[in-house]
């Protein structure tokens, strides 16, 4: 009996999986967020559904999903580049805390009129669904092929992947105290601010220690090229494991340590990272499949609709209150602002995390479960299906960038440091023209209609083709140059970029001179970049635009490895189908030059009357 019982466990769970993987394709075709196919199935699977499997182990419930997350938020910081974190720190971090916490204590409101949960389980609800899910934005924003102006992107995928400590700490912390009979202003004040130190102190400090030993460690092990990947994950669960034990955020160390490990020279790291690719998908799903398999909708009826309208209230009002303080200082401009605050999806750690009130044994924690699950899925459906539409509304998504279709990385011999490119040669681009294809740029293959052939034998580059060239990285975007990018813009480019291109050593003066432009004070001999970096607040991307009348100025292409502005693009027509700002989220600098057009405009009209 034992027998049968274990094969009928894997069949199932191979099955449940399989269905997944399959059903997948509808989020592909349909744009459907992909939590919500995987939560489907395991409804469908569930207790009320028509595989009426009873799974109702809270316990182990939360087992699986925390391992699962772990492995995500490590596969999230392996594969998140310094150059990203570096571009949306501060702002992402701020999100992740203060925005957390933010979100929780505005959540608690309606949660505590409409639900008739005390003041500490309202705060509990809000904790609950505090976070954004790491997994559906970066599908969303990376699989869904949303092209978006870099900075809005690298603050939307590093705030998702680094909040979940914070929500993780403020709902066990809430937990505890409302097991221990609620909590005081004293004990609110001085048990999260202590708790909230120690463990994302010993969370950040291990994990960047953590990752840095293991890269060390590493490296100086002489293995089988297929146990690189084993090995590499498990000393990362390892690390999570024992942070989580002396009471640090395992999460957050795991994270920490997936970012120092995906960006240093590691033996196995390509591997790694394609396993992990795929790993992190079985998580995504058995996590998923199992909070589908707990939820019992029969139950949800009682909470549907005050749970909806919280749902509402979290993505029209305390989302966007929390995002527009967060990022007040920080030089996002309106439209960018309000992206930010719709792309704050909910997904399963918020479920998960609804978890622990029903193991707690907290009187309302099966109705704080049901209403976290609509909210979830209310936050899905309203948001999941909205962000493309949304970016393009507000004027968010940029020209495809472009470069390879396909990047593979090599793992050589005593740190040889090359890479294989894969370009499909753009029609216009200067290779296409008949530009002569330097030595160090010469492909090792042609493919032509699906016809491989060597160099010699293909004859002349033919728009079309694909080239496989082996490269160092520093050579990467004078490649994209020779194969991939048409020597003029497109016309959509060009609406996109401004009517004409100038190098950003330009000073401020000369564009003055050229186009009677009011230059600042003091900004005449000011280059054009420099001056866009200080006036964008030190962290441009490509697609930032000012408005200096009668022109708009626009950081049309950047160095990746320096951050530095190399040309701007000039729009003669700043009006002419830029979007509509919207009226809302002004930030720290218009909030103060609006400040400054008032006080003169009260003298002028004191001077005038006098």
């Amino acid at each position: 009996m034992e027998m049968d019982t274990m094969f009928l466990a894997i069949l199932i769970g191979a099955g449940l999986i399989g269905i997944s993987v399959v059903t997948s394709l509808i989020s592909f075709r349909v744009g459907a967020p992909l939590l919500l196919v995987f939560l489907g199935v395991g409804l469908l699977a569930g207790q009320d559904g028509i595989g009426g499997i009873v799974f109702n182990d809270s316990g182990t419930a939360y087992f699986i999903g925390s391992l699962a997350l772990a492995v995500i938020l490590f596969d999230s910081g392996f594969s998140t580049r310094l150059q990203t974190f570096r571009l949306a720190a501060a702002p992402s971090i701020v999100l992740a805390t203060l925005g957390v916490a933010l979100t929780t204590a505005l959540v608690a409101i309606p949660s505590h009129s409409l639900l008739g949960l005390s003041w500490e389980e309202s705060a509990l609800m809000g904790a609950v669904v505090g976070s954004t899910d790491a997994a559906a934005v970066f599908f969303l924003l990376r699989v869904g092929g949303i092209l978006i102006r870099d900075r809005v992107r690298a603050t939307l995928e590093v705030e998702s992947s680094t909040n979940d400590p914070m929500a993780i700490f403020l709902t066990i912390t809430l937990v505890e105290l409302a097991s221990a009979g609620g909590f005081s202003g004293e004990a609110l004040s001085w048990g999260l601010g202590l708790a909230f130190v120690r463990q994302m102190g010993l969370g950040l400090l291990c994990g960047w220690i953590g990752g840095h030993l293991l890269v060390v460690g590493i490296n100086r092990l002489r293995l089988e090229p297929a146990l690189y990947p084993i090995l590499g994950l498990a000393l990362a669960l390892f690390l999570f494991a024992a942070v989580s034990m002396v009471d640090g955020s395992g999460f957050l160390a795991i994270y920490v340590a997936g970012m120092v490990m995906g960006n240093r020279k590691m033996r196995g790291g390509p591997a790694l990272r394609r396993f992990q690719e795929a790993l992190t998908w079985l998580a995504q799903m058995t996590m998923f499949l199992t909070l589908g398999l707990f939820a019992s909708p029969s139950t949800f009826i009682d909470v549907a609709l005050p749970s909806v309208l919280i749902g509402l209230f979290l993505v029209f009002v305390a989302r966007p209150v929390a995002v527009w303080l967060c990022l007040l200082p920080f030089g996002y401009d309106r439209n960018e602002t309000a992206f930010v605050a719709w792309v704050g999806l909910r997904g399963a750690v918020s479920i998960l995390l609804a978890i622990l009130p029903i193991a707690a044994g907290l009187e309302h924690a099966q109705e704080m479960f049901n209403a976290a699950f609509i909210v979830v899925v209310t936050s899905l459906l309203l948001q999941g299906w909205t962000i493309r539409p949304m970016a393009r509304w507000l004027g968010l998504v940029v020209p495809p960038r472009l470069g390879p279709v396909d990047k593979v990385e090599l793992q050589l011999p005593y740190g040889g440091d090359h890479e294989l490119l894969v370009y499909r040669i753009a029609k216009g681009s200067p290779v296409a023209e008949g530009e002569r294809i330097p030595r160090w740029a010469r492909p090792s293959l042609v493919v032509r209609d699906g016809r491989s052939m060597k160099v010699l034998d293909s004859g002349r580059p033919q728009p079309g083709d694909h080239v496989y060239i082996f490269s160092a990285p520093r050579h990467g975007a004078l490649l994209d140059r020779l194969f991939a990018r048409p020597t003029a813009l497109s016309p959509a480019d060009e609406a996109y970029f401004g009517d004409f291109s100038l190098d950003a050593s330009r000073t401020m003066g000369e564009l003055a001179t050229l186009y009677g432009i009011k230059v600042p004070e003091g900004a005449q001999d000011t280059a054009v970049g420099e001056w866009l970096t200080q006036r964008l607040g030190g962290a441009p991307a490509r697609g930032d635009r000012v408005v200096l009348p009668p022109i708009e100025i626009i950081v049309r292409e950047m160095d990746n490895s320096t951050d530095v502005i190399r040309t701007i693009g000039l729009s003669l027509d700043p009006g002419e189908g830029r979007p509509r700002r919207v009226p809302m989220f002004h930030n720290a600098r218009d909030i103060i030059g609006s400040v400054r057009d008032w006080r003169a405009a009260r003298r002028r009209f004191a001077a005038k009357n006098s």
